[in-house]
């Protein structure tokens, strides 16, 4: 230790400083650069569901992912802050992708509605009479000026599985104002916005004079 001072205390005054500034960098760089921030992961949440009550239906049904963009095709919470640009909500995400997501809420919904003789989803593979799918074009949050709104769009198709016929089809748009400026008060929007979402085809499905038939 004595042998490693005296040697510092040879060098030049200009090189000491330099050393000295060299050490130092590494630890100045751990106190002054900023932590990425933690993640927060969301579930979509869901009010339940109830029994239909009504006349049951005496079909099968498999519940498809529906097609998507590549960019709403992720766990992102997407989001258009203005106009046609579109972004995410900066440090949050889905528990899920979001065709996921869907599709999740449709089987559970049409399970617990119970007129369907078994509901099923493609992640299943089973056999079914009929498969309800479609294109996903919006599922994100849209502002002008300070007020909010979930839109979803969802053009919906009603296949009979036995020869690739598709029977009915119907698009489904839902705004739900967003209440306030909170994560957790979008992500409440982006839930109530499926729910009527599920609702809506529930209905469609129920009307749907194909279904009942022989």
């Amino acid at each position: 230790m004595a042998a490693f001072t005296l040697r510092l205390s040879c060098l030049p005054r200009q090189m000491l400083r330099l050393l000295i500034v060299l050490v130092c960098l590494p630890l100045a760089a751990c106190t002054v650069l900023p932590q990425r921030p933690v993640s927060q992961v969301w579930l979509l949440p869901a009010q339940p569901g109830a029994p239909a009550g009504g006349q049951t239906i005496n079909r099968s049904l498999r519940v498809m992912q529906p097609n998507t963009s590549q960019f709403i095709n992720s766990s992102r919470i997407a989001v258009q802050p203005q106009g046609a640009e579109i972004t995410v909500y900066s440090g949050s995400r889905w528990s899920d992708s979001v065709p996921v997501l869907v599709r999740n809420r449709l089987t559970q919904e049409l399970r617990t509605d119970g007129r369907f003789v078994s509901v099923s989803s493609d992640e299943d593979n089973l056999q079914a009479d009929f498969e309800l799918g479609g294109d996903l074009s919006s599922f994100q949050g849209v502002y002008s000026g300070k007020k909010g709104e979930v839109l979803i769009q969802f053009d919906a198709r009603l296949v009979q599985t036995s020869d690739r016929r598709v029977i009915a089809s119907q698009r489904f748009v839902i705004r739900q104002p967003i209440s306030g400026s909170s994560m957790n008060e979008v992500v409440e929007a982006f839930g109530l916005a499926r729910d009527r979402l599920a609702a809506d085809i529930l209905r469609w499905l129920g009307n749907t004079s194909a279904m009942r038939s022989p």
